[in-house]
């Protein structure tokens, strides 16, 4: 089954949307964005988060020390780079924290480099300044073969998330702004996702407690 990755998580109250649906991932973004985090702010979420979610921390040429830390700390679980993190970045992180790492590329990028020294691959749409995170969907047939899991980013809501599935296989479906509204993580559209992709509700009814 293709598991599914919440990312930009910043609010408690996201937290505990995820805590009713429980995706298989939630992400927290360090880079730079409008979803970023501190650290301290990180840890404070994470410690309310359900220990059924694994928790991925979003970087982009950050200190190896700094992800290495976040890591030993049970802040996060498994790291993902966004920056031009090449294989001996990875290497040295893998070796330090002993975790599972996640490196993007752009669909067409060269990725020898990193099959098979980075966990799993994520495939995004990469703005003009080399960035991810756009909120673009791409060309799905740019990816072609790949040899390791990938997780598919870019442009995915509840209405391509089936289609997404089919389209690539992914490994995880990773999704962002197409689960917000007014740049808040909505809890209808984030449910609505995780159903599409997992087939059903099976029988399940998520509920959101009111104050």
């Amino acid at each position: 089954m293709t598991r599914v990755k919440i990312c930009g998580l910043s609010r408690t109250d996201d937290i505990e949307y995820a805590n009713i649906l429980l995706p298989d991932h939630i992400g927290f973004v360090f880079a730079e964005s409008s979803r970023r985090v501190s650290p301290a702010q990180a840890g404070a979420l994470r410690a309310k988060l359900d220990g059924r979610i694994a928790a991925v921390g979003v970087f982009a040429d950050a200190p190896v020390e700094l992800i290495a830390g976040l890591l030993a700390d049970g802040v996060i679980d498994i790291a993902q780079l966004h920056g031009v993190e090449d294989a001996r970045y990875i290497s040295e992180l893998k070796n330090v924290s002993g975790a599972a790492v996640i490196k993007a590329l752009p669909a067409r990028a060269d990725r020898s480099e990193y099959e098979g020294l980075a966990d799993y691959l994520l495939f995004d749409a990469f703005s003009a300044d080399g960035s991810g995170g756009s909120g673009n969907r791409f060309d799905w047939s740019e990816i072609g073969d790949v040899n390791t899991p990938f997780f598919l980013a870019g442009g995915l809501t509840p209405e391509n998330a089936a289609e997404a599935a089919r389209a690539v296989s992914p490994y995880c479906l990773d999704v962002s702004s197409g689960v917000e509204t007014d740049g808040r993580k909505d809890f209808e559209k984030m449910k609505r996702f995780i159903e599409i992709v997992r087939g059903s509700s099976n029988g399940r009814t998520f509920r959101v407690e009111s104050d």
